[in-house]
């Protein structure tokens, strides 16, 4: 590239859930030209696009960063595997689609935590605008958005019988965890559209973009640093077809590389915990104490039963697959163009509390299920998940640089369960699990409990149980913490504190999680941190929830 050619407005690194938002939005203006930088490949591959491929791409090699944690202390120093999306769409091409915004007093939540203009008055016009709901339009729903929002079908996947029995086991019910008390035992939504097809950020948002001609898409483009003169952020290096390449950022650098990425490369590039950049030889740019600290993470405990032979095994018998590919593919229709999640519970360990504060993970299948065929393979045995989610843990970890190469991947270190209430949290969703799986009509479908068994129920039995078994639902975020005081790393703006020009837009800007899946309020920053940098931010609704304490 020449000098001018390698000269951009912006330049995004990471085209994940929030960087395809950023690129596609900023490029509506066609006076704006915006380089958009991805370490990985393309999203288009069939097994990205099939919903049910979700299975098997969440841990392919060639989809994904192989990340793993540092030794566990609170989960028996085990060391747990973080797979992270490395191509267009980010993580959104390899997740579960699951669509939750989170409980309205995070929101809140966020806005008493020093990040003004982020409470959920102020960011539900933009859950509006990104959505493109099954619903229709309302004041909860958009319903001309680029991502589609649909929900999960219900045959194959035992619904009703899971609805009926928490039902009958004194659990509310909802139509729609976003409205009301937004809480409640109800059918998931996904992101997959009307065809049948996984709705990415790639897919819905960057896809189309591609053939602005004010916007440059590069591919297996590693950056190595952000480039700076002085406190100002100036463009970023990057290696690109075996060569180490410039890129200049006349306006912005844009960090959206996710929640282990970011702060890894602010580190790279001097900006962060000056002790840890000069332990790394790292010039320091800029202290900034909080760049990899408040990492934060949904946990995730195992409830596993046995059951009657109706569950999706019957559906991956080699043969019924095939056809369930090809009628996908076809007509966009059947069980592999959905999820198979049975139901979605959101629900409260304790009436006292505010809002939810677990979900259960309820599939009528295991995650190492696999194609059968009578005398070829051996079936998978019939089992049901019920396991437990928490939505607001109170452990953090951390991320830190193990070398000053980019090439080489960050410490991370969750430090899961070291918080103590996190324990009894997750003792009272397993609680709750077995209440409902022992629930007519569900229980006639559930066989024997496997995980943690019936004989364990002991806090203490429990508690090792949670130590011994217990995983992640791959929702990082707070390793650049929006808000206020020593800790912060960005401002409401998501300016990077101390710098001019460098801002960080994805995950990582989340003070604390949301009571859900993480990717649509990952992609409702991006539409909003679009708008601040275009300076016509959309007005705040009228708040919902006059009055009520945010938990």
């Amino acid at each position: 590239m020449t000098l001018s050619e390698n000269s951009f407005d912006y330049v995004i690194v990471g085209a994940g859930s929030a960087g395809a938002v950023l690129a596609a939005r900023l490029t509506e203006d066609p006076s704006v030209r915006v380089l958009l930088l991805e370490a990985g490949g393309g999203g288009d591959d069939w097994l990205i696009r099939m919903p049910l491929g979700f299975l098997k791409a969440l841990f392919k090699p060639g989809y994904t960063w192989p990340y793993w944690t540092e030794p566990e202390p609170h989960m028996n120093n085990r060391k747990l595997i973080l797979p992270r999306g490395r191509l267009l769409g980010g993580s959104s091409s390899i997740n579960g689609m699951v669509f939750m915004r989170g409980h309205s007093a995070d929101f809140d939540r966020w806005a008493q935590m020093g990040c003004k203009g982020w409470s959920y008055a102020d960011v539900l016009p933009y859950f509006r605008k990104m959505e493109r709901s099954w619903r229709g339009a309302s004041d909860l729903h958009g319903d001309d958005g680029p991502l589609s929002v649909t929900p999960n079908a219900t045959k194959w996947l035992l619904h009703d019988e899971l609805m009926a029995a928490a039902r009958n086991a004194g659990f509310p019910i909802t139509d729609d965890i976003h409205d009301g008390d937004e809480e409640g035992v109800g059918r998931i939504e996904l992101t997959i559209d009307k065809n049948g097809r996984r709705a990415s950020t790639y897919a819905a948002y960057l896809k189309p973009a591609m053939s602005r001609p004010n916007l440059t898409v590069l591919t297996n483009a590693m950056t190595q640093r952000v480039l700076t003169e002085g406190k100002r952020a100036t463009g970023v290096e990057y290696r690109h077809d075996g060569q180490l390449k410039t890129a200049l950022a006349r306006r912005e650098v844009i960090l959206s590389g996710g929640t282990y990425n970011s702060p890894q490369l602010l580190m790279l590039s001097g900006i962060g915990p000056a002790a840890h950049l000069r332990e790394m030889d790292i010039p320091v740019v800029h202290d900034l104490p909080g760049v990899g600290e408040n990492l934060s993470e949904h946990p995730r405990t195992p409830v596993l039963f046995e059951a009657a032979p109706v569950t999706f095994v019957n559906e991956l018998r080699f043969d019924k697959a095939t056809l369930s590919v090809l009628r996908w593919y076809f007509l966009g229709t059947g069980p592999f163009a959905r999820q198979v999640n049975s139901a979605n519970p959101v629900l409260r360990t304790d009436p006292r509390l505010v809002q939810p504060d677990i979900q259960l993970w309820c599939n009528p299948v295991t995650l190492d299920a696999h194609l059968w065929f009578p005398g070829i393979k051996k079936r998978p045995p019939h089992k049901l998940t019920a396991d437990v989610i928490l939505l607001h843990p109170e452990s953090r970890g951390r991320v830190f640089l193990k070398s000053p190469k980019a090439d080489d991947h960050v410490g991370i270190f969750l430090n899961l369960f070291s918080a103590p209430a996190d324990f009894a949290t997750a003792r009272a969703g397993i609680r709750i699990a077995r209440k409902i799986y022992a629930t007519s009509p569900q229980a006639e479908i559930t066989g024997k409990e496997i995980s943690p068994g019936a004989h364990i129920n002991s806090d203490e039995a429990l508690d090792e149980h949670i130590r011994a078994t217990s995983t992640t639902t791959q929702h990082p975020l707070g390793t650049c913490r929006m808000g206020a005081g020593p800790m912060a790393v960005v401002d409401p703006q998501l300016r990077v504190i101390g710098m001019e020009g460098l801002r960080v837009i994805d995950a990582s800007v989340m003070p604390d999680e949301t009571g859900g899946n993480i990717n649509a309020p990952t992609i409702m920053i991006a539409e909003r941190a679009a708008d601040i940098i275009k300076g016509k931010v959309l007005p705040a609704d009228e708040p919902r929830h006059q009055g009520e304490e945010a938990a």
